[in-house]
């Protein structure tokens, strides 16, 4: 049982991390002692002082390269008879630490991002989940096997008692049971994304969500109870030695302690998320929060906190501020609110919470049973009454912000609004926002670098604060995409369902155009009421980056066997086209040899119905200068412009044009392809424009993308003949196009030709380019769109 029937107490507040504690566990040498991780990037063994009085930090770990976000033991075994600390962190590796050294004693790598929850079983078994939707199983240095199933970010880990079953938690809101590494069941139940799980005995166990909940299962598959208390995410969940009473903790401020399947008591902290608990053997409770502070709380009298630290600690929690936004108090009219006399009635609860008036102010008291009385526990901010006109902030779901930024996530889904105050964390604020939209985790630290560098915040940490770029930079969000050289996770950008099929078609007889995975899949943009315009002039090319290799390859090896003999490639010529896709999916690896180079322009020459796979790999490889500088150079420009051209025949197969709009945007990231392309431009801008009339709005997403890049690159040299001929190509493809990306991207072309060139601007109105782009001002999904337009019409 839960140590006694007493009412929990600080016991101390251990200070040490810079950073959020995002994790803490128990269980290792010696006796009493835990472990805490923190953003700071360190890891710390805290060992208890004799008698009873408080922790030491025994031992110092660092050997992440970003932010560690969770911890477990490894129990002892003969070669390591006091056991190993194991730490996941957000550089996508799990280290292993002894007791001995502050430096790792081995690295696990494998996974493709952040190790965000770790379990530790039998025979040195170590389990881990990752936002990259893998579990993995590791025994000492190696990886035995990775857990696929799951859709989203795996949050949480457990081995079970039971040798081979496995759990895993997931923002897919499902749980997963493994056996011997094969998906047995799958529990469904929570609405939001599951956050922590708890062993309770060999057959139960206790999961918790986004959604507030948490939930008792048997692992047979019921869920036999669930339990309500908390009023925002729920981060962990931790059980007492030997009973069925556990405890949690949230970002509603609170730490909350079940007994007999009810919230026998809640203790709210001075800081908004609070991330972790453990239990330790003598019943005591470590918690880590957001402000970096370790707390223990205790019920025994022994190991209580002097009267000294308890006030000191009220009244640090008195001075606190609550945002009203968090849920926790629910709307607020502070003109309805009683004044003080009404702490005067008892609560009639443990941690009832009761909001009086005290002048213009609101405060939060929490009634405490054991105390008998109102303790104090914060002012509540957010919410005075006013409007934006009287603050001059902007107002949301009734509550004051200072920014309200709109984020478009696809082209046909909607839009999402993230509220932030500059007084808020923004790493905190855009992890809340990824999980609260269930969206994907990986963008994580893009979505914090964009409110920074649209609020000129306060970095944390070693983030990078490069100004934010709608299309390419900290601001493009891009579910479903893989990074750097990894790009298997990828959707397939004709089918958006991973498939690799271009020549599958429609009843229209285009490709079925499925979610493009570049594109506008999460512009940001600040809201209307901002005037800063990051929309243009844009300084850099846009480009195609996201690929499924594996199915682009395997689809060319599929039509190889269709191919005229002359023009067939041997299983060599298929190796080093594989080679290329690696070699130039990393700028700065070394470039491709003549030979590689050869062979890909051999299968870029296939037959017009089986040439896409090839195409595809062009349009990848061009983006390496070494590829950009073989195929653009001045000899060999000529002849490879003109076979792109033949492909963007209007009769040609819509995936050849498709794909090789795509390569011609991709051509200006390298010099060479840009002098190619400006030099080419009349004949390839003239046949381009030739595709408006299809259906395919990828056809046209990537037509808008080539007038864009060729926008680009005219805004540097002021020719305005080819400004009107680019001018001429916006207007023309405007009155067609029906895809609001297509016209943002379009809209971004026209402000980056006009800006700064008063016969570019003279030019567009004699186009009547302005009395054209009216209509998109009142556009309202998505906001993008709307505020670009009335930033060009401003030029105009």
């Amino acid at each position: 049982m839960a140590s006694g029937g007493g009412r929990y107490r600080l016991s101390c507040s251990l200070l040490g991390h810079e950073l959020d504690v995002r994790g803490v566990v128990a269980g290792l040498y010696p006796p009493g002692a835990f472990v805490s991780v923190s953003r700071d990037r360190t890891t710390r063994l805290w060992a208890p002082n004799s008698p009873n009085r408080g922790f030491t930090e025994m031992h110092y770990m660092s050997g992440h390269s970003n932010f560690v976000s969770c911890v477990c033991i490894i129990p002892s075994s003969d070669i390591y008879p006091r056991g190993l600390i194991a730490t996941g962190g957000n550089d996508h590796n799990i280290c292993i630490f002894t007791l001995d050294s502050s430096a790792p004693l081995y690295i696990l790598k494998g996974h493709k991002n952040t190790v965000c929850s770790l379990s530790s079983g039998k025979f040195g078994t170590l389990l881990s989940g990752s936002w990259d939707t893998t579990a993995k199983v590791w025994l000492n240095d190696k990886c035995m096997m990775t857990l696929q199933g799951h859709t989203a970010a795996v949050w949480a880990v457990k081995i079970l008692p039971e040798q081979g079953l496995m759990l895993t938690g997931s923002a897919d809101k499902t749980i997963k049971l493994w056996k011997a590494g094969r998906c047995e069941r799958t529990f469904s139940g929570h609405e939001d994304c599951v956050r922590g799980l708890a062993i309770l005995n060999e057959t139960e166990f206790l999961s918790c969500a986004n959604d507030a909940s948490i939930r008792r299962w048997q692992i047979t598959g019921e869920c036999l109870e669930v339990f309500y208390g908390h009023t925002n995410y729920i981060y962990s969940i931790s059980v007492f030695p030997n009973c069925k009473d556990f405890v949690t903790t949230a970002e509603d401020r609170s730490l909350r302690i079940w007994k007999d399947g009810e919230c026998a008591q809640t203790i709210r902290l001075p800081a908004q998320s609070i991330w972790c608990c453990c239990v330790l053997g003598n019943g005591d409770i470590v918690v880590g929060a957001s402000d970096g502070i370790i707390r223990v709380f205790t019920e025994s009298v022994e190991r209580t906190a002097s009267p000294e630290e308890l006030q000191a600690f009220e009244n640090e929690l008195s001075r606190a501020t609550i945002d009203s936004k968090t849920g926790d108090l629910g709307d607020i009219d502070a003109d309805q609110l009683p004044g003080r006399e009404h702490l005067n009635e008892p609560g009639t609860r443990e941690g009832q919470t009761r909001l009086i008036r005290d002048g213009e102010k609101v405060e939060a008291y929490q009634w405490s049973v054991s105390d008998g009385r109102w303790l104090k526990i914060g002012d509540v901010v957010g919410s005075s009454g006013a409007n934006q006109q009287t603050s001059g902030r902007v107002l949301y779901e009734g509550k004051e912000f200072d920014y309200v930024f709109t984020i478009d996530v696809n082209e046909s889904g909607p839009s999402y609004k993230l509220p932030y105050n500059t007084s808020d964390d923004p790493w905190l604020t855009a992890y809340n926002f990824l999980q609260k939209n269930d969206l994907n985790p990986m963008f994580l630290d893009q979505v914090a670098k964009f409110i920074i560098d649209n609020t000129k915040g306060q970095t944390l940490g070693n983030m990078n604060t490069d100004f934010s770029d709608p299309f390419t930079g900290g601001g493009r969000y891009v579910p479903g995409s893989s990074s750097g050289s990894d790009m298997l996770a990828a959707a397939d950008p004709f089918t958006g369902s991973g498939r690799y099929v271009p020549g599958s078609t429609t009843s229209t007889g285009v490709p079925s155009a499925g979610v493009d995975r570049f594109i506008g899949s999460g512009v940001f943009q600040s809201a209307p009421f901002k005037t800063l315009n990051i929309y243009f002039p844009k300084k850099e090319a846009v480009t195609f980056d996201q690929a499924n290799l594996t199915q682009i390859l395997g689809k060319l090896k599929e039509l190889n066997g269709t191919a005229p003999e002359e023009q067939k490639l041997t299983e060599d010529d298929l190796i080093l086209l594989e080679k290329i896709l690696s070699l130039t999916c990393d700028s700065s690896a070394e470039g491709p040899t003549a030979h590689q180079l050869q062979t890909l322009w051999k299968a870029v020459n296939w037959p017009e119905d089986i040439v896409f796979p090839a195409l595809d790999i062009l349009r990848l490889s061009i983006r390496h200068p070494a590829v950009n500088e073989n195929f653009c150079n001045e000899k060999e420009g000529a002849q490879f412009s003109s076979h792109l051209l033949k492909l963007l025949n209007p009769k040609g197969k819509p995936a050849n044009q498709l794909l090789t709009l795509r390569t011609l945007c991709n051509c200006f990231i390298g010099q060479a392809g840009q002098r190619l392309m400006m030099s080419q431009r009349e004949s390839l801008l003239s046949q381009a424009i030739e595709l408006k009339s299809g259906s395919n709005k990828n056809i046209h997403i990537a037509l808008a993308t080539l007038t864009l890049n060729y926008s680009v690159c005219l805004h540097k040299n002021h020719n305005i003949e080819g400004k009107a001929q680019c001018l001429s190509v916006i207007s023309t493809v405007l009155e067609v196009v029906q895809d609001l990306e297509a016209t943002f991207r379009l809209l971004v072309a026209l402000g980056t030709l006009i800006s700064d060139d008063s016969n570019a601007v003279q030019l567009a109105k004699s186009l009547g380019v302005d009395s054209q782009i009216k209509k998109y001002g009142s556009v309202s999904e998505p906001a993008k769109v709307s505020e670009c337009c009335r930033f060009v019409l401003n030029l105009l």
